[in-house]
């Protein structure tokens, strides 16, 4: 397993489970069969609802706890005020948990325009130990411009949209020059363009003798991102966990890179609220 030291010290595997859209009644199981697989960071939010079958299946793996990572996500209804603390009480109850090792605003939701009170709140919480880190998911450069220079906590992370069709090379850049590491969602698009078909990442799936879905996850991985593409079945788990006994050359690399189309496929930050 690969890894990234965050700016605040803490370690986190680079390669994860995502749980987006995951039905609740198959999470425990899906979560279950990722760890028996040798995953250790798992991905969820308190709006995917199944924050219980994450917290389920990590109490029945018998793996020490400081050997996972868990991630949740603060939703836009619990942004601002008191609510931040709320939501943390109740995902940490859902999860089983005493603390999340990452906690994340969702959203900016930009006109609601709570989300740097939102931000100093997750500093409390961080300091309370019921999140080992905090960050933020889905923000944009002038999103990330107003917390550093309206608080003194930079994030660890921002999770964003990215794959080959859009790399969000603007964002990147910003999190690079103030050491926030970059998470990819989305890694393979969602299925919502042919990514897996394309004749860059066919061809360096051939020569390396691995599926196109690994060549994007070693894609990323190569760019040190951290990543967690989703699946609820058990051969994709394995094969989106067997990434670590190949490298993608430069020239690999560089097509992969061409293909930026700024396609996004998901919401618009700027539009979500």
């Amino acid at each position: 397993m690969l890894t990234i030291t965050l700016n605040d010290g803490r370690t986190i595997p680079q390669l994860g489970l995502g749980v987006f859209k995951t039905p609740p009644e198959e999470t425990e199981r899906v979560v279950s069969e990722a760890l028996e697989l040798g995953y250790r960071h798992i991905d969820t939010a308190a709006i995917y609802r199944n924050e219980e079958g994450v917290g389920r299946a990590i109490a029945a793996s018998g793996i020490p706890r400081d050997e996972l990572w868990i991630t949740t996500k603060l939703w836009q209804d619990h942004q601002g005020g008191d609510k931040p603390f709320a939501a943390m009480d109740e995902s940490l109850g859902k999860l089983g948990l005493d603390y999340v090792d990452l906690y994340l605003i969702h959203w900016p939701a930009p006109k609601t325009n709570k989300f740097v009170e939102s931000w100093k709140s997750l500093g409390v919480i961080r300091d309370r130990g019921l999140a080992k880190s905090i960050g933020v998911s889905n923000f944009q450069v002038p999103h990330l411009q107003r917390l550093l220079d309206e608080t003194d906590v930079v994030p660890a992370v921002n999770q964003v949209e990215l794959h080959p069709y859009f790399q969000e090379r603007e964002i990147v850049t910003f999190a690079r020059q103030h050491g926030i590491n970059i998470e990819s969602w989305g890694p393979l698009g969602q299925g919502k363009y042919p990514l897996l078909e394309l004749p860059e990442i066919t061809a360096a799936a051939e020569a390396h003798g691995k599926s196109p879905a690994q060549v994007v996850i070693r894609w990323h991985l190569q760019h040190d991102f951290i990543v967690f593409p989703k699946s609820a079945r058990r051969e994709r788990l394995k094969e989106n966990f067997e990434v670590f006994d190949f490298e993608l050359s430069a020239e690999q690399m560089g097509a992969i890179d061409a293909l930026e189309r700024g396609h996004r496929v998901s919401s618009d930050p700027n539009e979500v609220d």
